[in-house]
């Protein structure tokens, strides 16, 4: 027989443990949340979002959008720019409990260049609003070293990606890409096209199709329809050189 006080209390049991499992995930995710008060943590909790991404979903796109911070929980983001020929290149990629702080440019003075950021993988991420955060910032010293911290690797991110391009040659640095790639899937088989790659890597696709060519003709990969696959990792390594991170 149906019992509906029942059923609702069995319901909102099932609420509340969802409830506490998503709220222990951030406790969990936000790396410096034990040396934050018992205040501050609230503030926190009561203001963050948990927001589940299909691969390929715009989370920011450039300096306008200011949707706040992004806590990685799980899948990969990828930062990228455009210039004004319209080519892409990735300045880093965001893994789990990786925080994103350029998407919340706004609220860092004198930062005013364009990045998007898209999920690169079906993705989870916390979006935590820029006013909590700021406010937090400015009150906590362990809020504002961690800030400086995460600021100092994403832009050190963005110096090694410079010194890739202006010194390294571009089969280094696509060996590196398809090693990385294939570490990242888990996989010897990499399903992307010559112009994704291209779009990863500032390039253009004719460039890059050359290059694999000649990688397939050395028997380090097979290339077919949308897909490559890995048939010496060994020897892109040696080729990837300096360029692996």
């Amino acid at each position: 027989m149906y019992d509906k006080e029942r059923f609702e209390e069995i319901v909102n049991i099932q609420i509340a443990v969802l409830e506490e499992r998503i709220e222990m995930e951030f406790k969990e995710l936000f790396p410096i949340w034990n040396q934050l008060t018992k205040e501050e943590q609230e503030r926190l909790e009561q203001g963050v979002t948990r927001r589940i991404c299909k691969k390929g979903t715009i989370l920011h796109n450039g300096e306008s959008d200011c949707i706040g911070l992004l806590l990685v929980e799980e899948g990969c983001l990828r930062a990228f720019t455009i210039s004004e020929e319209g080519k892409e290149i990735t300045l880093y990629r965001l893994f789990e409990r990786d925080l994103c702080l350029f998407s919340a440019a706004c609220m860092m003075v004198n930062i005013d260049f364009d990045m998007t950021i898209e999920a690169d993988t079906d993705a989870v991420v916390w979006v935590i609003p820029v006013r909590i955060y700021k406010g937090l910032m400015e009150h906590s010293l362990a809020m504002s070293n961690f800030t400086n911290q995460v600021m100092a690797t994403n832009f050190s991110d963005v110096m090694w990606l410079l010194d890739q391009i202006l010194y390294k040659s571009f089969d280094a640095r696509l060996a590196a890409f398809l090693v990385e790639t294939s570490e990242m899937q888990n996989s010897l088989e990499l399903s992307m096209t010559h112009d994704q790659i291209a779009r990863n890597l500032g390039t253009a696709r004719e460039v890059v199709t050359r290059m694999l060519k000649y990688f397939q003709r050395e028997n380090a990969v097979e290339l077919s329809r949308g897909v490559i696959r890995i048939k010496d990792k060994d020897k892109l390594f040696q080729w990837a050189k300096g360029s692996l991170r």
